[in-house]
């Protein structure tokens, strides 16, 4: 594997740092979306400073969307049918929908940009229980519904992972060069399924860009074996909406196809993510690997998935300095009582009494949070105002302020006496960037909050509209704004660090960045406290200028 070595180097090598100076972050790294890939840049810096052992990184930390289980690409999905052929991966057999077995899906017309037609239906009725349309819901069905609704509710589900064997050989395929070289993209190949013709051009379109990735992995494989990489699921880990309310996980789970799924990505997560960060609490879990997987096929598969849902021990600390906490935000949810259909808080009373006892006596603190805690305030009341309708799924309802037990919790841990002076918040997920630091109005200390977002390493929110919502959020919660008094986070002063593209430019009037990239962050020791820079993928270095405006 020569691809792994720096040149004049024999073999590669890392450094266990206990001291964070510097660190690598980044989430949501798509591998058909067109785009460079961000992991490259960590490659750079890792070659720059494979003698300078003081400006190395301490870590990479990835913190969601690893993976894209529920938004696959044609000829991804292609390669991974090659890789499960080459490599003898386990067939899969499961019960509840029309093709009840891996063999069966594989050979289907329905296999590539179809699958949305096989994946599970639920009854339509029940996906409107407890909204405002419970006195005209006859009626609204009529006009608007039909009689089944898709569990999945990703828009992207075509080419949704469904076998554990697909999401082995996806894993093996975003981080790791070796499979690529002996797949064949090429639609004249006989390895290539049999594209419909009407899907054709998409396919041409995607494997451009997926040869692109591909031919990046090299780089991303030589960062990775020379730095210690710690990771989180998200929900594209899984699928898109993941435990967002307690009627989605209801449905989800009660159905045998979609539960089956849903285990497979996380059986998926728990090899090759979740037991490499803190090996310790995965010993008794690991060892019972030679029960469910023989040479043959595996056994008693829907027992494992059954162990893997009830766990709860994806959360994790590393005792460095600063000490870092990375929480699941996605298994320990806050679930609404009184209507299924409102969104889950993020984590719940329990998970945050736990985390306050974490932060106690500790003089900083690294968070890792998957979701910024503090949004955008103008989409996170675009999102409000469609969970009062009843549709937190059409926006993807996934904020600390969207549950008023867990944004409380939270708000109120930060205003403790006893929460470190300086809390360094590492977040991703919404495929942009930003730089907020917080302070409290009224408080008994002076910590301060300095939440930093790297979103995504290869993905992108669409550009025109997050143009429009930042120029909304920008005149209508200004300083002044009295609309900031009917957000939870009134009691808050909050200060953009605003971009620069290079320390010789103008600072920008914009706060969010929209580009694919990695990020940065160096802990100064100085009144700055932090300063984060975003590595784009066309090698543009993004500084985020401290300017004490408020918010």
């Amino acid at each position: 594997m020569p691809e792994v070595l720096y040149s004049g180097c024999s073999y590669p090598n890392f450094v266990i740092k206990n001291k964070i100076k510097k660190m690598l972050h980044g989430s949501c790294r798509k591998p058909h979306f067109d785009s460079d890939d961000g992991l490259i840049q960590v490659d750079k810096i890792l070659e720059k400073t494979r003698e300078d052992i003081d400006n190395r990184p301490s870590m990479l930390m990835m913190s969601g969307d690893q993976i894209y289980a529920d938004d696959v690409a044609g000829p991804m999905l292609s390669a991974i049918h090659q890789v499960i052929k080459r490599l003898g991966l386990h067939d899969e057999s499961w019960q509840g929908a029309s093709l009840n077995n891996s063999e069966e899906l594989f050979s289907s017309d329905l296999c590539y940009y179809q699958r949305d037609l096989l994946l599970p239906m639920c009854s339509r009725s029940s996906a409107y229980d407890n909204t405002i349309f419970d006195y005209s819901k006859s009626v609204y069905k009529k006009l608007f519904t039909t009689s089944k609704k898709p569990i999945f509710t990703t828009v992207h589900a075509k080419n949704h992972l469904v076998t554990l064997s697909e999401v082995l050989a996806m894993y093996i395929l975003v981080w790791s060069p070796s499979m690529w070289r002996l797949v064949d993209l090429n639609e004249t190949s006989s390895s290539t399924p049999n594209i419909l013709p009407v899907y054709k051009d998409i396919y041409h379109k995607e494997k451009d860009i997926i040869k692109s990735f591909s031919a990046g992995l090299p780089h991303v494989a030589r960062a990775l074996a020379h730095l210690p990489v710690y990771m989180i699921f998200d929900d594209h880990d899984v699928t898109d909406d993941w435990n967002l309310t307690r009627g989605w996980e209801e449905t989800a789970y009660g159905h045998p196809f979609s539960k089956r799924i849903l285990g497979n990505a996380l059986i998926g997560y728990w090899l090759c993510q979740g037991w490499g960060n803190c090996p310790k609490k995965f010993t008794e879990l690991n060892d019972k690997v030679k029960e469910y997987f023989k040479a043959e096929h595996i056994e008693k598969q829907d027992q494992l998935i059954d162990e893997l849902l009830l766990w709860d021990q994806w959360h994790y600390n590393l005792e460095t300095k600063p000490k870092v906490i990375v929480l699941d935000t996605r298994t320990q949810r806050w679930r609404s009582e009184s209507n299924a259909n409102k969104p889950s808080g993020l984590m719940d009373w329990e998970a945050l009494s736990l985390l306050q006892q974490s932060l106690i006596d500790q003089p900083d603190i690294i968070l890792v949070s998957p979701a910024p805690i503090y949004g955008v305030k103008m989409i996170e009341t675009i999102q409000r105002f469609f969970t009062f309708l009843g549709f937190p799924l059409m926006v993807d309802a996934e904020n600390w302020m969207a549950h008023s037990g867990t944004a409380n919790v939270m708000l109120n841990i930060f205003r403790h006496k006893k929460t470190p002076p300086h809390f360094i918040i590492l977040s991703g997920d919404v495929h942009y960037s930003f730089f907020y630091e917080i302070t409290h109005r009224f408080r008994r200390n002076k910590s301060r909050i300095f939440q930093i977002t790297a979103s995504g390493i290869k993905n992108q929110f669409p550009t025109k509209l997050l143009n429009i919502l930042e120029s909304l959020n920008r005149y209508l919660y200004s300083v002044y704004s009295p609309l900031n008094w009917f957000t939870k986070r009134r009691h808050m002063k909050v200060c953009v660090r605003k971009p620069q593209r290079n320390k010789n430019k103008k600072v920008s009037n914009k706060t969010l960045v929209n580009r694919s990239a990695i990020g940065l962050i160096t802990i100064t020791h100085d009144e700055l406290v932090v300063k984060a820079e975003l590595l784009t993928v066309d090698n543009e270095s993004i500084f985020f200028h401290s300017l004490k405006k408020k918010r």
